[in-house]
């Protein structure tokens, strides 16, 4: 069965936050170079996030014009 729409930007949303708390850890673990690297994947994936959710508020835009 295929994801929906919505539960794939909840996923990205969550990864995107698991991430973010990889990355702290790492940071008061004063492992800087993982952290740094944890804090740019965070940043990817919470803008994959936000691309995804501002698609899904076009095509509802859209539907409701139509």
């Amino acid at each position: 069965m295929p994801q929906s729409t919505h539960d794939q930007a909840a996923e990205l949303h969550n990864l995107a936050a698991h991430t973010h708390a990889a990355a702290a850890a790492a940071h008061g673990k004063a492992d800087h170079l993982t952290a740094h690297e944890l804090s740019k994947q965070a940043l990817e994936h919470s803008q994959n996030a936000h691309r995804h959710s501002e698609g899904l508020v076009k095509e509802a835009e859209k539907s409701s014009k139509a």
